[in-house]
């Protein structure tokens, strides 16, 4: 098998699978139907055929690492140490110190394989080390690398038009600057020059960036500094309907809803209504009379792809437009197809945004970004000078280009919403058979797995517990992401090219370590 090529994992009865050959073909005419973009049915996938002490089975990889050949382990944590900034951690008691990527798998020093669910956290969208990447970076710096957009050059030009073709209604206009974090920033900076106003409304658990205003978004502790940050940003109540004040059974816009009862009527959500006042509140007492934005993430990313109930951010759209605001998107997570069922998170919701920025994915690694609008919000922004030096250079352009020929010619949006939906499934099952397995929730492939020390409290997991499955689970060779308020969810965002055999191999080691977590922890 291709590495990162579409496949099937099927089975009968638990511990019976289907010869090679069979899943091959069947492979190939999911390859095909990905292709005809046809919709696609789920096939029913039974993940779990190894016991407790056996050791789930990795899947097959077409190429072998070449040799490592830099410093040694020991003077790159000496380099890492005395040279680096100390604000760069690492995770795992032993740093990995990797060496190659290929599509959905790292390689480390000495030549292990691990499965990468982090994607260098949301940014790889399309593979590691994609050929078609990295010909389309090849070509361009042999060509011409970078000179000032204030000259005309192709690839700024072309690049424009086809990611502008992308977004709907009036959102035709682009700046390109090479982070999110500046991309949040200049949108913040557009909607204040736009309304003349100053106030701007974030969630909490929202992740904007770590400049000075980015950070002042930001709503998560641990990414404060402690000091006096950008002014007039208020944050109000995440509507996280598993851990909030407020939940449900049926609230969310995924495949899995939350264990938490409620007794909503069918197209009626309490919680949901509970938390715009809960924002309307904000209003009336953070704020001034009128506002300058909201700025959201679709599906929040750092707190551990939280969602909101159904019809939240319509309500919320629709309160700060009353107070001369506009609504940012912060799509640097979300965007791309990775939620699957549409290419922009915000549609998911049923919202059209004002401003929306977007990164991460956007480059596969490459540093870029993005900020578009309409002309209208663009127009009095042009009576200063914006100026970003590498912004849409010919190199960041003709990387962004490629990926979105990549999404479209390999079907991965469609893949992220049928693999993805697979995943979330069978994490599912999980969590009906494990009592620290809290919630888990997502759409497409931006899925988080909420660990608790039980059901009925939501108490998050403590951090030597969750480190123990997390290292279990590198050492079985899956790397999965961590987040939440208290370091409690699983980050799952893994490139869009994985598999549903890699969704299976992941799903057993995961189940392996929860198993052997039970006889360390026992309740």
């Amino acid at each position: 098998m291709i590495c990162g090529s579409p496949s099937i994992v099927i089975s009968g009865s638990q511990g019976m699978n289907f010869p090679a050959t069979m899943k091959r073909s069947i492979s190939r005419a999911y390859a095909n139907l990905l292709k005809s973009h046809q919709p696609l049915p789920l096939i029913g996938v039974s993940f779990r055929h190894f016991s407790k002490d056996e050791h789930p089975v990795m899947p097959p990889c077409d190429i072998k690492p070449e040799k490592y050949e830099s410093y040694p382990y020991e003077h790159i944590l000496a380099i890492r140490k005395q040279r680096l900034s100390p604000s760069l951690y690492t995770i795992y008691k032993k740093p990995l110190l990797l060496h190659q990527g290929h599509k959905q798998w790292l390689f480390d020093s000495e030549g292990r394989r691990y499965l990468d669910l982090i994607a260098g956290i949301v940014t790889i969208s399309v593979g590691h080390c994609h050929p078609k990447i990295t010909e389309a970076a090849h070509k361009q710096f042999g060509q011409l690398c970078h000179t000032s957009n204030i000259f005309l050059s192709p690839p700024i030009h072309e690049y424009a038009e086809k990611l502008t073709n992308l977004l709907p209604g009036k959102l035709k206009v682009a700046y390109f600057t090479n982070s999110g974090t500046e991309a949040n920033e200049l949108a913040v900076q557009m909607a204040r020059v736009y309304t003349g106003n100053c106030d701007v409304i974030s969630l909490r658990g929202g992740y904007h960036g770590s400049s000075h205003l980015a950070v002042s978004l930001t709503a998560l502790g641990f990414y404060r500094p402690g000091i006096a940050i950008g002014s007039n940003c208020y944050t109000t109540m995440c509507p996280d309907v598993f851990r909030g004040i407020w939940g449900g059974s049926h609230c969310r816009d995924s495949p899995v809803q939350t264990t938490r009862k409620c007794s909503c009527s069918p197209g009626y959500c309490e919680a949901k209504d509970q938390y715009v006042d809960q924002f309307k509140e904000t209003l009336s007492t953070s704020t001034g009379q009128r506002v300058a934005a909201f700025i959201a993430e679709p599906i929040q990313g750092g707190a551990g792809a939280v969602q909101y109930p159904k019809g939240f951010l319509q309500e919320a759209y629709k309160l700060v437009r009353e107070r001369g605001g506009l609504c940012i998107a912060d799509e640097v997570q979300t965007g791309f197809g990775r939620t699957g069922s549409h290419y922009w998170g915000f549609q998911t919701h049923d919202v059209m945004p004002d401003i929306v920025t977007m990164a991460k994915g956007i480059g596969n690694g490459f540093p870029m970004a993005a900020v578009v609008t309409t002309q209208e919000i663009a127009k009095p922004f042009a009576d200063f000078l914006h100026f970003n030096t590498f912004g849409g250079n010919p190199v960041a352009c003709a990387v962004g280009s490629a990926v979105l020929d990549v999404i479209e010619e390999e079907g991965l949006q469609k893949n992220c919403e049928v693999v993805g939906t697979q995943m979330l499934l069978e994490f599912a099952k999980l969590r009906d058979e494990f009592e620290i397995v809290g919630d888990v929730r997502g759409k497409g492939l931006m899925i988080g797995i909420e660990m608790v020390k039980d059901k009925e409290s939501r108490k998050p997991l403590p951090a030597e517990e969750m480190n123990f499955i997390w290292e279990d689970c590198k050492d079985m060779g899956v790397i999965f992401g961590k987040g939440g308020l208290y370091g409690q969810t699983f980050r799952i965002k893994p490139p869009m090219c994985i598999t549903s055999e890699d969704v299976a191999f992941a799903v057993d080691v995961f189940h392996r370590a929860l198993s052997r977590h039970t006889e360390r922890f026992p309740r």
